[in-house]
């Protein structure tokens, strides 16, 4: 389903909103907000992919792209995936996505947050945005400041609080159904796990299999985040890069596109499962995978975790029957590979068709 055929700091060219063939189908978005406050220094790209089955929820990325047209590619994309995402995860909810523009190190101020917040607020309540790369639950408690439409606060401003242990939650399970799958159990002591990407979603996944037996090489381009690792999990080996070691299971759980033709084929895993959106560079990536015998879980299934916590704070649903409902994105995981072996369907397809038939039966209604 999801593709990330570019790299978001890439600067070469691409096509605009309304002449995209970087997709697989031919479903257009609904609305793309540009937004800016010179003030602040505000720049922003809010995509609202369908509303067929309710508001387009979907968090809000802060990220130095190298230019524009790479954040409009994001926006697009990703906005796209949380319809899927909310399909596939049976939520009345539909799929938006917003990029702020800028290292959030750098130019993130209140006033900033607040600007962002007014431009969410004039789409009266089209889109709700919640925390993603770069932003957290303090900054959703600033957007709040000057829109009703965020969720993802901290808790102590009404909010459900961080997303990312229960979207590492959802992986945690999703990895579990693959194993039983592919090896007949789902137990994971002794597996070798690579997780690349150890910030907010990453960081919980180890925390998960180590907790289940997992022997885990972790990477990522930031620092500190693999001192914390390294700190609290003095098991885990630290490396460059994890696609290339010899490993059980691959878990991307950073930025997307990194399974493209020349990765797929050096990648030794069985099962590839992980948090990160859009991880196949290309379509094509998936048939390449399954003729190795290499299971992927579609990332918008896999990652669904955070979404589901955060429609069960729009829904007042009690924590606990948010969990369960976030460790049942496992059957959904089963469900599909079953569909996938029993149908000779790629992963991808069986997913495809649970979202078609929702999208439609909705769209009919």
């Amino acid at each position: 389903m999801t593709t990330d055929t570019a790299d978001p700091t890439d600067t070469a060219p691409a096509s605009g909103v309304f002449d995209r063939s970087d997709f697989a189908d031919a479903a257009p978005h609904e609305q793309v907000v540009f937004c800016q406050d010179p003030a602040t220094g505000l720049k922003a790209i809010i995509g609202i992919h369908s509303t067929t089955l309710g508001p387009a929820l979907g968090g809000t990325r802060f990220f130095p792209y190298g230019n524009e047209q790479a954040a409009l590619t994001d926006a697009l994309r990703l906005s796209r995936g949380m319809t899927y995402k909310a399909a596939v995860a049976g939520l009345q909810l539909g799929g938006g996505k917003a990029v702020l523009i800028g290292d959030p190190a750098r130019v993130k101020t209140p006033a900033l947050l607040e600007a962002y917040g007014r431009f969410v607020d004039t789409l009266g309540g089209r889109y709700i945005t919640a925390g993603d790369v770069g932003t957290t639950s303090d900054d959703m408690d600033v957007i709040g400041r000057s829109t009703k439409h965020v969720v993802a606060r901290t808790p102590a401003a009404g909010g459900s609080g961080d997303s990312a242990p229960l979207t590492a939650r959802g992986v945690f399970h999703s990895i579990l159904a693959a194993a039983e799958s592919v090896w007949g159990s789902k137990e994971l002591s002794g597996r070798r796990v690579g997780v690349e990407g150890t910030g907010k979603v990453g960081y919980n996944l180890i925390a998960l299999l180590a907790e289940a037996g997992a022997t885990i090489t972790a990477s990522d381009v930031n620092p500190a985040a693999v001192r914390r690792v390294s700190a609290d999990f003095p098991g885990v080996t630290v490396a460059e890069t994890v696609i290339d070691k010899d490993i059980d299971i691959y878990a991307p759980c950073a930025m997307g596109a990194t399974l493209t033709d020349t990765t797929a084929r050096i990648l030794d895993a069985a099962v590839v499962c992980g948090a990160a959106n859009n991880q196949l560079a290309q379509p094509g990536v998936e048939e390449l995978l399954r003729d190795r015998g290499i299971v992927w879980v579609p990332d918008f299934v896999a990652n669904s975790g955070g979404l589901i916590q955060v429609a069960g704070e729009i829904e007042n649903k009690p924590r606990h029957a948010v969990v369960k409902q976030v460790e049942q994105v496992g059957a959904t995981v089963t469900r599909i590979l079953a569909h996938q072996h029993d149908r000779g369907l790629l992963a991808g397809q069986a997913a495809d068709a649970i979202v078609r038939e929702r999208l439609g039966a909705a769209a009919h209604r």
